[in-house]
C-alpha cells in the first residue's frame, strides 16, 4: 500500500500528485500549442479566399472603396474565424471562414456611405415605375419600357440600377445578410431549428424561381457569375459582349430579382 503521514493522517498517492499536474499542464499546452499550429495553417491557406472576395465584391462597388482596405478588414475577418472555429462541429473551415471574411467586409463597406440622395430618388422612382408597370399589365417591363416610364435614356437607367448595385453591395449573396441566399446554404456551425431549414429552403425555391422568371441573357449572367463563379470580365467574354454591358446587365438583374423578391434593392 502507497500510504504516508500528513498531519497525524493517512493520505494516499500525495507523492503523484505532482506528476499529474505536471502531464496536465503539459496536456493542456501540447493542446494549445496544436491550436495555434492549426490556426496559423488556415489562415495562411486561405489568405487567397480573401483577395477572391474582395474582387468580387469591388466588382459590384467600382472604384469607390480601397481594395487595401478591404483586404485588412477581410483578413480581420478570417483571423477571427480561425480563432472561433470548431471542428466538432461538422462545417469546413472555408465554409464557416468565407461567411466571417465576407461579413467583416460588408461591415467595413457599410461604415462609409456610397449613394447620394438625389441617386437614392431615382431608385426609389424605378421601383415605383416598375410595380406600377406590373401591376397595371401583369408582367414587369423591360429595361427600354421601364427607362421610358422613368423618362430616362437607357444607359443612364442602367447607370442608377449600378448604383443601386452599389448601395446593395450584398448583391445576391446577401439581400440582408441574415436572412441572404448564401445563408440559406451556407452553414454556421450550428443545428438550425425545423423552422429555419424551411424558411432557408423557402428562399432558395423563391430564388431560384425568380432567376428562371429573368430574360435569357440576365440568367444566363446570374448563371455564370454566382454558379460557375466567372468574373464580370470572363463572363463578357463567354456571352461576346463588352464587360461594361455584361455590368450594366447584372446590375438590371439584381433589380429585377430584388422587385421579385420584395427586398430593397
Amino acid at each position: 500500500m502507497n500510504k504516508t503521514m500528513v498531519n497525524g493522517q493517512n493520505n494516499t498517492n500525495v507523492a503523484t500528485l505532482p506528476t499529474v499536474a505536471r502531464r496536465t499542464r503539459a496536456s493542456n499546452a501540447y493542446k494549445q500549442q496544436s491550436r495555434q499550429c492549426d490556426q496559423e495553417k488556415w489562415i495562411l491557406s486561405h489568405l487567397p479566399l480573401v483577395k477572391h472576395i474582395v474582387k468580387r465584391l469591388m466588382c459590384n462597388l467600382g472604384g469607390k472603396v480601397e481594395r487595401d482596405d478591404l483586404i485588412s478588414a477581410g483578413t480581420v475577418g478570417l483571423v477571427k474565424a480561425a480563432q472561433s472555429f470548431d471542428p466538432a462541429r461538422g462545417v469546413e473551415f472555408k465554409t464557416y471562414a468565407y461567411i466571417r471574411i465576407r461579413g467583416a467586409i460588408i461591415d467595413e463597406l457599410r461604415s462609409a456611405s456610397f449613394v447620394p440622395a438625389a441617386v437614392n430618388r431615382d431608385i426609389r422612382t424605378i421601383r415605383e415605375a416598375y410595380q406600377q408597370i406590373t401591376t397595371q399589365t401583369g408582367s414587369p417591363p423591360s429595361d427600354k419600357e421601364l427607362a421610358r416610364a422613368v423618362s430616362l435614356p437607357l444607359e443612364k437607367m442602367y447607370k442608377v440600377l449600378e448604383e443601386a448595385r452599389r448601395q446593395n453591395f450584398l448583391s445576391i449573396h446577401g439581400m440582408g445578410e441574415e436572412h441572404s441566399p448564401a445563408a440559406a446554404i451556407m452553414p454556421v456551425g450550428k443545428e438550425l431549428a425545423p423552422d429555419e431549414i424551411v424558411e432557408k429552403r423557402e428562399t432558395l425555391e423563391n430564388l431560384a424561381e425568380a432567376i428562371m422568371q429573368l430574360p435569357k441573357r440576365d440568367r444566363q449572367i446570374v448563371v455564370l457569375y454566382y454558379e460557375r463563379d466567372l468574373t464580370m470580365k470572363e463572363t463578357a467574354e463567354v456571352l461576346g459582349v463588352t464587360e461594361s454591358r455584361v455590368s450594366q446587365l447584372h446590375a438590371s438583374a439584381l433589380f429585377k430579382l430584388s422587385m421579385k423578391l420584395g427586398k430593397n434593392p
